[in-house]
């Protein structure tokens, strides 16, 4: 099976980092091509690392489609791809073009919530306008459809009209932790160093959060070892200036005997947990530091847990609330905080070399040289407006780190309120406060959450097992297209 996949550039970003880690886990078998058009080069080193053909088209940093299209057409004839595959606005719709022409089959990605009503909120004019109307005129050509979220493809379903039988759902996975001896992770580092791109025109640039240092299992600590060098996406990774494995089915973690209906409830079924595991340390006796990490966006939401948190820190005034990052958000949440009165207890340290050491510390102290306090954190924060689906909510859950997390579809898709996570309506910040409020009350509780959304994040989102059901799906819609061109006479 020969494949050619292509998106906008080679920036260091969540679905560009998403593909490495995938692709680099395909067998032997599928001879696998990328093409980039953007000049931005930031992870050609990894890809070139794991082996992939590389294709760099060289189109100036602005759309310039004719250029794009005439470039590609080219290099499909050339390569006579059994499958296109494409990713992001820009090369969906060259790609869509160049399927179009040249009959090699095109398969889409759905990776944001692009058209969801909060997301078109400040997106007014002509610019937008023509951004969906290609979107929606071109949507008609992919064969089929693999998106990340359930809930993605029912709001592009809803938003271009796609055919909802033509769409799978592949959710993006993860490198199961390696757990040694009790708590203790093994894990290798990958350090990436450059900033985090945005488009010519500053507009954002597509991703769930810019990192640089990722953390990968070894080889030896997986079932089925990559086959090349596989990195993680969504860990924040650039300075700023500066236990064996348990398998659950999802069966038993979401029976209806299991169900836990009431923040009591999780009190009440703690001490059983923590009976049966030898997991949780002593150190997590208290429930006092907040972390979370992204961009430092508006639609991220951590102006919410900010307020939030002021609320919270009148009744516990030794907590913290550390949020890594850079973005163009940066001075009202600074701004934000000085109102506040904050600035003592809430911090935003910028990126740091690798923040899923710090969730998976498991309340350790953690060397502190970059961020300026103590790093014991004890309690995950994502109030995103909205997301893809999102690589670092499946990384907390991974760590085993408690988490509390906004109540928008994708994050529902992997997390279940009151028994892996505590959920609270997006953009609600006094019921974030009032579930920040009891997870500093119910330690035990919320440990108990964090170990069974880890239980739960092994079994659905190892990153071995998406890579299998990406590969499977792909060669079915090769063969399936295969056999459409002998029934109609295409092949003999």
């Amino acid at each position: 099976m020969k494949l050619l996949f292509t998106q906008d550039a080679l920036v260091n970003a969540g679905a560009e980092r998403s593909h490495l880690e995938i692709l680099s886990r395909f067998s032997e078998e599928v001879d696998v091509g990328f093409v980039y058009f953007y000049p931005k080069h930031d992870l050609r080193e990894a890809y070139e690392r794991a082996g992939f053909r590389l294709f760099f088209l060289d189109i100036p940093e602005s759309y310039h489609f004719g250029l794009a299209v005439r470039r590609l057409i080219k290099l499909i004839r050339h390569e006579k791809p059994d499958l296109l595959v494409s990713s992001l606005w820009r090369a969906d719709i060259i790609t869509r073009i160049a399927s179009w022409i040249t009959g090699v089959p095109l398969v889409g990605t759905l990776v944001n919530d692009s058209y969801a009503p909060i997301a078109w909120t400040d997106k007014k004019g002509l610019k937008y306008k023509i951004v969906y109307w290609l979107d929606w005129l071109t949507s008609g050509i992919p064969v089929h459809w693999i998106a990340n979220a359930r809930a993605l493809a029912d709001s592009h379903v809803k938003t271009l009209g796609i055919d909802k039988d033509k769409i799978s759902v592949v959710y993006r996975g993860r490198p199961v932790i390696a757990r040694t001896a009790g708590t203790k992770q093994s894990f290798q580092k990958i350090e990436f160093t450059d900033e985090t791109p945005s488009a010519a025109d500053g507009s954002e640039v597509n991703s769930d959060s810019p990192n640089s240092s990722l953390a990968v299992t070894k080889p030896e600590e997986t079932a089925s070892p990559p086959r090349r060098i596989a990195v993680t996406d969504d860990v924040i990774a650039r300075t700023r200036n500066s236990q064996p494995r348990t398998n659950v089915g999802e069966e038993e973690v979401f029976s209806g005997s299991n169900k836990i209906s009431s923040n009591e409830e999780i009190a009440s079924a703690a001490k059983s947990s923590q009976e049966k595991s030898n997991e949780v340390e002593s150190s997590l006796a208290m429930t006092r530091n907040f972390i979370s990490y992204g961009r430092l966006l508006e639609r991220k939401g951590f102006q919410d847990a900010i307020q939030a948190f002021a609320s919270v820190i009148k009744k516990y005034p030794d907590c913290t609330l550390t949020i890594f990052g850079e973005g163009f958000y940066r001075k009202n949440l600074e701004a934000l905080i000085q109102e506040l009165g904050l600035y003592n207890s809430v911090f935003l340290p910028g990126k740091i070399p690798n923040p899923m050491d710090i969730l998976i510390s498991n309340g350790k102290q953690h060397p502190t040289s970059d961020i300026g306090h103590p790093t014991s954190f004890h309690c995950f924060l994502f109030p995103s407006w909205y997301e893809g689906f999102s690589g670092a909510l499946v990384e907390a859950m991974m760590a085993g780190i408690p988490i509390i997390a906004s109540d928008i579809p994708m994050n529902l898709e992997a997390v279940e309120d009151q028994k892996t996570t505590l959920i609270f309506p997006v953009q609600d910040a006094d019921f974030l406060a009032k579930q920040m409020t009891w997870a500093i009350e119910n330690p035990e509780s919320m440990q108990a959450l964090g170990i069974q959304a880890r239980k739960v994040a092994e079994e659905r989102f190892d990153i071995e097992k998406i890579a299998k059901q990406y590969e499977d799906l792909l060669q079915k819609i090769v063969l399936s297209q295969r056999s459409a061109l002998r029934e109609g006479g295409g092949i003999s």
